[in-house]
């Protein structure tokens, strides 16, 4: 057996459903294609994408003594319709990948596991291992590898798994025969893009992330931008649109990884109760989970956006409760939510206006009132 069959045997017993290989060396298209992405400013708030840009392009110059990457997927395949949560207006919508463990821990722990087993074999040689937390661009080295390609939403899409993929990566030093990479198997089709609720593609293979309800739920840590409250729905973290539009889920498959499977607290959690959490209730409701990284504020800030967006006038009690929020953040979420459900009664509140101080909030008043307005 050759050493990369026995490392794919190994990482396949190891309860990876994909391992492929490629070569360390970059893609000289990648880095101008990422510089013109940056130089665009799609990237939002995530300046961490710019600082690690030169790293990011090549793994030799993440690590110069790389010459191979091996490239492992996970499939995390849900059991129920992924969108089966945005039918229900008064429940929160949260992406497949966050309705169970932080999959990081889950692939971390394998990956190590399986390099250990590289080196064994190879009687030596160095390893590092990486799980989305470093500057390494996944999804083109997957595609170089064969594990699958970038479809027009700039997610992987695997001919075997559809859109769920969890990716992780091993670079050595050891000199590992690569796979072919996969071509592009898209077409004409352009189901993801017209998906997005809110517009976040300027057109195939092009995201402006400060659209993206993934970005703005996730990344993005001031308010939302009001032009894009109301299309966010119920999506209270990330958004499975463009991934379950892509007709190659036909392939997809459930994840057979226990761990995957969806809490169920977390597949349709009712608006209500997650309005209540205090910071000690929210790190206890999403301990061990990917949910818990973003914090109380941001978490609930869109809690916030989808009660105003639920129609729900009995969800009005929950938002004027968080209008004396400590956290900003959250107070200002709070307003636009209850003038969206009951204005009269923001209108009645005026002294919460008249004693805030912040600019941001006081701006949310002056948007949805006439307090403040000259």
């Amino acid at each position: 057996m050759t050493t990369e069959s026995a490392i794919r045997a190994h990482a396949l017993s190891l309860g990876f459903d994909a391992c492929r290989f490629t070569t360390a060396e970059a893609d000289p298209l990648l880095a101008e294609r990422l510089r013109a992405w940056l130089e665009s400013g799609a990237h939002g708030d995530m300046g961490w994408m710019a600082e690690t840009a030169d790293r990011r392009v090549s793994p030799k110059a993440l690590w110069p003594e790389a010459k191979s990457v091996v490239m492992l997927g996970l499939n995390y395949g849900p059991s129920v319709d992924s969108l089966a949560a945005l039918a229900n207006r008064e429940a929160g919508a949260i992406s497949v990948y966050a309705r169970h463990r932080d999959y990081h821990d889950i692939v971390k722990g394998r990956l190590k596991q399986l390099a250990a087993f590289m080196l064994k074999r190879a009687g030596g040689g160095d390893v590092k291992v990486f799980v989305d937390t470093a500057p390494v661009m996944e999804k083109p080295l997957a595609q170089q590898a064969g594990l699958g390609w970038q479809g027009k939403h700039t997610n992987l899409v695997s001919r075997d798994f559809g859109s769920w993929l969890f990716l992780g990566a091993i670079f050595t030093d050891l000199a590992l025969t690569p796979d072919a990479p996969e071509r592009d198997h898209c077409g004409s089709c352009r189901n993801c893009l017209d998906a997005c609720p809110t517009g976040a593609f300027t057109g195939p293979y092009q995201l402006d992330a400060r659209r993206c309800v993934s970005y703005l739920t996730i990344e993005h840590k001031g308010p939302i931008p009001h032009a894009l409250r109301e299309a966010i729905g119920n999506r209270i973290y990330g958004c499975d649109d463009c991934l379950a539009a892509c007709p190659w889920n036909k392939f997809a498959r459930v994840a057979r990884e226990a761990k995957l499977a969806a809490r169920p607290d977390l597949e349709s959690p009712a608006l209500a109760e997650l309005a209540q959490l205090d910071d000690a209730g929210f790190r206890a409701l999403f301990s061990g989970s990917p949910i818990k990284r973003i914090g109380r504020a941001r978490f609930i800030r869109n809690v916030l956006i989808a009660i105003g967006n639920s129609g729900a006038a009995a969800l009005a009690i929950r938002a004027e409760r968080l209008l004396a929020d400590p956290d900003s953040l959250v107070r200002g979420a709070a307003v636009w939510a209850l003038a969206k459900l009951a204005p009269q009664r923001l209108v009645a509140l005026r002294q919460l206006y008249a004693s805030e101080r912040d600019e941001s909030v006081r701006d949310e008043w002056a948007k949805v009132t006439h307090f403040g307005k000259k």
